[in-house]
């Protein structure tokens, strides 16, 4: 999931807010319309004044074309080169972001917005009327434009976050009763508040997580692993402003988890952090499906760590904290099968011996290794259950298993003993018996290792007679 797809959501929800902008600007300008200057009249007072004729036929034009934005645009260089030091400079200034956003020029609205911040814009738009609304639309403009440049410089980058904070700190002060449009419903004028705190939230939200989604981007390009570091650090900084955000905790999962083969302690950590995506909001703000992010993660960590055992208990640690505690640990599967494995060297010496033995051969080199290492080498003693003698009776050979203590279903047959003397009688099968023998033959499909031994050399054998077979009955008597 890239951020690309984060930020069409944003202006997905964004565009709600257009009918109401639309609207509150029209009215605004309707208003404006009314209070235009009137004709230049010498020694007439006024708090502003157009310069002369030619310049209150250029406002008024403006006003008229502002539902067309190319040409509101070309009325506004007429009149800027015409006029440049215009009293009405500054509401000239409002008319240009609105054109440069209608004709889709973002770089531009950032530029024009970033020149009025750097005064005070309650200063600048000071009429009680229309200035809370053009000071709400120039933040508004600038915080959803910075979103339209595909390769925003730092400069931008920094405007549109001084606007995206200014309109966080403006949108209570806008949103009130006095202000509220007279055609607007009290719905609409809620839904409007909740929408311009999102637009500036997201803005925000964007403008921190870019550098480490353009990292995690070069990454999937150049698969350098340097970017998945350059990523983690992004997202580790944007956590710092939005701790609470599960799709940043997700990105920084990603981040980590793709430096796992240069760094493997850089698992558990992303883990922790897709744990606590999971946890604080599963569907990502709306961007991912619930049950997709669990099943990842479930799938993530059983990879792992070889089982779900101790997920929940990891989502209920992440949950409580952005980043994971130092000492963190999520033991991998391979960690767990090692300390199983010399737990069981300890407490069944002869069993770990046949499991790595049994390894070795099942391996993809595993008849090389017969070959070279284990054909008519000395083995240890074994350890195994007596399945079948061959024949049944006086069998001259064994067929043994040797089960693995969490092994399923019945024992098969792997190891194959040959004696060097038929048995005496018919063996007891189920039991188990130990002995030392010699290597001789292998097969990996069925696996199957022969081995030679003498019969002396196998212990716990138990044998019975043959049955009738073994005892010829007396002829019978003839009678006198």
């Amino acid at each position: 999931m890239h951020i690309l797809n984060r930020t069409y959501h944003r202006v997905a929800a964004i565009a709600i807010m257009g009918a109401v902008i639309l609207t509150g600007t029209a009215q605004l300008a309707q208003a404006q319309a009314t209070q235009a200057p009137a004709a230049p009249t010498p020694g007439a007072p006024h708090e502003k004044k157009v310069k002369d004729q030619g310049e209150y036929d250029i406002y008024n034009q403006t006003l008229k074309d502002q539902a067309n934005p190319a040409a509101l645009l070309k009325d506004l260089d007429t009149w800027a080169q015409k006029y440049p030091e215009s009293d009405y400079k500054d509401d000239r200034q409002y008319y240009y972001i609105a054109a440069y956003n209608g004709t889709n020029q973002p770089a531009k609205v950032l530029e024009v917005g970033s020149q009025l911040m750097t005064r005070d814009l309650k200063t600048v738009y000071s009429d009680p009327k229309a200035g809370p609304q053009q000071i709400l639309t120039v933040l508004y403009m600038m915080s959803v434009n910075v979103l339209k440049l595909p390769t925003p410089s730092a400069e931008q980058m920094a405007s549109g976050e001084k606007a995206a904070h200014a309109l966080q700190e403006f949108v209570p002060n806008f949103f009130t009763a006095a202000n509220k449009p007279a055609g607007a419903t009290d719905a609409a004028w809620t839904e409007g508040r909740t929408t311009m705190e999102k637009v500036a939230k997201d803005t925000l939200m964007y403008i921190a997580t870019k550098p480490g989604a353009d990292a995690m981007n070069r990454y999937a390009t150049s698969k350098d692993v340097k970017e998945c570091a350059a990523g983690e650090a992004g997202y580790k900084k944007a956590l710092e402003q939005f701790p609470e955000n599960a799709f940043i905790a997700y990105q920084l999962g990603r981040a980590l988890r793709c430096q796992q083969t240069a760094g493997p302690e850089k698992v558990p950590q992303a883990l922790y952090e897709f744990a606590r995506a999971a946890a604080l909001d599963p569907t990502l703000g709306g961007t991912m499906d619930a049950k997709a992010l669990n099943s990842y993660l479930d799938s993530a960590y059983n990879s792992f760590h070889g089982s779900l055992e101790g997920l929940e208990q990891l989502k209920t640690t992440a949950k409580a904290s952005p980043l994971p505690p130092a000492d963190l640990k999520i033991e991998s599967s391979s960690v767990i099968a090692m300390k199983k494995q010399a737990e069981l060297v300890q407490s069944n010496p002869q069993l770990a011996l046949w499991m790595g033995i049994k390894g070795a051969l099942a391996d993809t080199n595993g008849t090389t290794y017969f070959e070279n290492e284990l054909k008519d080498s000395a083995v240890p003693p074994l350890k195994g259950t007596l399945l079948e003698g061959k024949p049944a009776c006086k069998s001259k050979e064994l067929l043994v298993a040797i089960p693995f203590p969490d092994q399923q279903g019945n024992p098969v047959a792997e190891i194959t003993l040959k004696l060097d003397v038929p048995l005496a009688g018919k063996p007891e099968t189920g039991g188990t018996i130990q002995w030392t023998g010699v290597p001789k033959a292998f097969t990996k499909d069925p696996f199957m290792l022969t081995m030679e031994t003498e019969k002396a050399k196998v212990e716990n054998l138990k044998t019975t007679p043959c049955g009738a077979a073994a005892v010829k009955k007396a002829a019978p008597r003839k009678k006198k």
